[in-house]
C-alpha cells in the first residue's frame, strides 16, 4: 500500500466530549472532524468499536463484527422521533475526563430499549438484517441468551446452549424474539449513525483508520458460533490461550486469555471467516491497523491454566496463505502492520511481501544507542510513526518517569527545552520521512499520566479518558496546521 505523506490524530470514539458520559456517533464526532479539517490532518485513527464486556477493553468485545450500543447518539434518536428530549438524563459533568462504564451501562440501556419500543421496522432495517445476517443472527441470539443468563460466559451455560443444540436454539429464538429484535435494532442504529460520520469525514478528505485485533474475546458470539475455527477440545475447553512473552510492558509477559485459531480449519474454508471480517471493516473504515501483526507469522501459545505467559511457546501461523487469500478477494489491502514487540525475520518478510507499512514509536527510541530502529534517522518512508500508542503512557508522563541520563539523551536528540517535550516529540514525528505521522490527542494537549488510555496487563482505570470540549479550540488547530504545513504533511 502506498501512503501519501500526511498526519493524523489518534482519538477513540469513547474519548470524544459530550453530555451523556461517553463519546458518541453524533454532533461531537462531526465537530471533531471539523477540528481535524481545521488542523489539516488527513487521518482519524480510532480503536475497535465493538461492544465491550468486563474491563471495558475495546480489544475484548462480544463480537468482532458488532458495534457498541454505548456509542449510539441519543440526540439522533430524538431527531428520528424515537425518544423525547425529556427522556434523556440530565447532562453529566462537562469537565469530567473519565468515563464511568458501570454507571453508563445502567443509565443508557433502558433509554435505548425505550427507543426500540418506539421503533417500527422499515425496509432499510430489513435490508440491513439480510445483508449482515452472517454475523447478526448469531450475535443477536448470543446477547439475548447472555442477558437471560445474567451475563454468565457461554462456557458456563447449560450444555444444550453451550453446544448449540439445534432444538434449544430454535426454541430460544421464539422465546427471546423481542430481545433478539432489540439487539438487531441496536446494531442497525449503530451502523446507520456510523455511516453518517464516515461520509462526513470523506466529504472533508479525512480517512478513518480502524483497528482489527488479531484475536477475539473468549466470551464472544464469534467463538460460541464458530468454535471449530478455534483451539478447543471435544468438551469445548480451550487447549491454549493467546498472549505475548515478557517484554517492555511486562516481566511476566501478557496472558490475554483469548482463544487461539485452529488455522487448519480456517485454511480448509479458504479463510472465509477472515474474509467476512475484512469485508466488514473495509465497509466502515478507509485504513486498517492490524493489531499484533507478528501473530500472523508466529504466535505465543500459552497452555490453558497457566498463571502467566512466561511458559508459552512460539507456534507458526499461515500468514502468507491468509493474506494471499484476502488479497485475491479485496485487492491491495489498506493495512498498517502493528509490528511491535519481538520481531523476527519471518515477520519482516511477511510484512514486506504484502507491502504493509510498519509502525515506529518514538517512546521506544532512546537508551540503546544511535542504531535504535525507532530513532527517526533510521526510518524508511514506508512506515507510520507515533509519539506513542494507546498502550503507552502519554509523552509527558513517559518523560517524567525517565531516568535523568535518558532524559538528557531525549532533550539532546530533540534539541528541546523540557517544557515543550510533547511538542518536540510531535515535531520529530512530523519532520521524519515516515509516510504517515500520528500522535494521540493527549500529546497535542500536553497531558500527563492521568490521561493515559491503557496500562497493559492491568485492570481498573483503563479506557476511561475523554476530552473536555473546550480543549478543541481554534488556537490548537492552527498550531497543528502550522506544524503540518512546515513539514509538508
Amino acid at each position: 500500500m502506498n501512503l501519501t505523506r500526511s498526519g493524523g490524530i489518534l482519538l477513540h470514539l469513547t474519548s470524544l466530549p459530550g453530555a451523556t458520559g461517553i463519546g458518541t456517533l453524533g454532533k461531537n464526532a462531526l465537530e471533531f472532524i471539523d477540528f481535524l479539517e481545521q488542523a489539516q490532518q488527513k487521518i482519524w485513527q480510532i480503536l475497535p468499536t465493538g461492544p465491550t464486556g468486563y474491563g471495558d477493553s475495546p480489544y475484548q468485545t462480544f463480537s468482532a463484527f458488532a458495534g457498541s450500543p454505548l456509542l449510539i447518539d441519543l440526540d439522533e434518536l430524538c431527531t428520528e422521533g424515537l425518544l423525547e428530549k425529556s427522556q434523556i438524563p440530565d447532562q453529566v459533568d462537562q469537565e469530567s475526563t473519565k468515563i464511568d462504564f458501570g454507571e453508563l451501562n445502567n443509565a443508557k440501556y433502558p433509554i435505548l430499549k425505550r427507543a426500540f419500543q418506539n421503533f417500527s421496522p422499515t425496509p432499510e432495517f430489513a435490508d440491513f438484517c439480510r445483508k449482515e445476517a452472517y454475523w447478526l443472527e448469531d450475535y443477536s441470539l448470543f446477547m439475548a441468551l447472555k442477558n437471560k443468563f445474567q451475563g454468565v460466559s457461554w462456557l458456563d451455560w447449560d450444555k444444550k446452549f453451550k453446544f448449540r443444540d439445534k432444538a434449544a436454539l430454535e426454541q430460544s429464538r421464539n422465546d427471546l424474539k423481542t430481545e433478539i429484535e432489540l439487539q438487531k435494532f441496536l446494531q442497525f442504529t449503530f451502523f446507520k449513525q456510523w455511516q453518517k460520520i464516515k461520509a462526513y469525514a470523506g466529504k472533508n478528505n479525512i480517512s478513518i483508520m480502524g483497528d482489527i485485533p488479531i484475536f477475539v474475546a473468549m466470551d464472544s458470539s464469534d467463538v460460541w458460533a464458530h468454535n471449530e475455527i478455534f483451539q478447543f477440545d471435544e468438551n469445548l475447553n480451550p487447549l491454549a490461550l493467546a498472549g505475548v512473552p515478557p517484554d517492555y510492558f511486562s516481566d511476566t509477559g501478557q496472558l490475554w486469555g483469548n482463544p487461539l485459531y485452529n488455522w487448519e480449519s480456517l485454511k480448509n474454508s479458504d479463510f472465509d471467516w477472515w474474509k467476512n471480517r475484512f469485508a466488514a471493516i473495509l465497509d466502515t473504515t478507509d485504513l486498517v491497523r492490524l493489531d499484533h501483526f507478528r501473530g500472523f507469522a508466529g504466535y505465543w501459545s500459552v497452555p490453558f491454566g497457566a498463571e502467566n505467559a512466561v511458559k508459552g511457546e512460539w507456534k507458526t501461523a499461515p500468514g502468507n496463505e491468509l493474506f494471499t487469500a484476502l488479497k485475491n478477494s479485496f485487492g491491495d489491502l489498506p493495512v498498517i502492520a502493528e509490528d511491535l514487540g519481538v520481531i523476527t525475520d519471518d515477520v519482516i518478510e511477511l510484512r514486506d511481501k504484502f507491502g504493509f507499512p510498519g509502525m515506529k514509536v518514538l517512546q521506544f527510541a532512546f537508551g540503546s544507542g544511535p542504531d535504535n530502529p525507532f530513532l527517526p534517522h533510521n526510518f524508511s518512508e514506508n512506515c507510520v510513526v507515533y509519539t506513542g500508542t494507546h498502550d503507552n503512557d502519554t509523552t509527558l508522563g513517559w518523560y517524567q518517569k525517565l531516568p535523568e541520563n535518558i532524559k538528557n539523551e531525549v532533550l539532546d536528540y530533540l534539541d528541546s527545552p523540557e517544557p515543550e517535550i510533547n511538542w518536540k516529540m510531535i515535531e520529530a514525528a512530523w519532520k521524519s520521512k515516515a509516510a504517515l505521522a500520528i500522535a494521540p490527542m493527549q500529546d497535542f494537549l500536553g497531558l500527563d499520566s492521568s490521561a493515559r488510555m491503557n496500562m497493559p496487563s492491568s485492570l481498573g482505570s483503563n479506557w476511561q479518558w475523554r476530552l473536555i470540549k473546550k480543549d478543541l479550540d481554534l488556537k490548537l488547530a492552527r498550531k497543528i496546521r502550522d506544524l503540518t504545513w512546515k513539514y509538508d504533511r
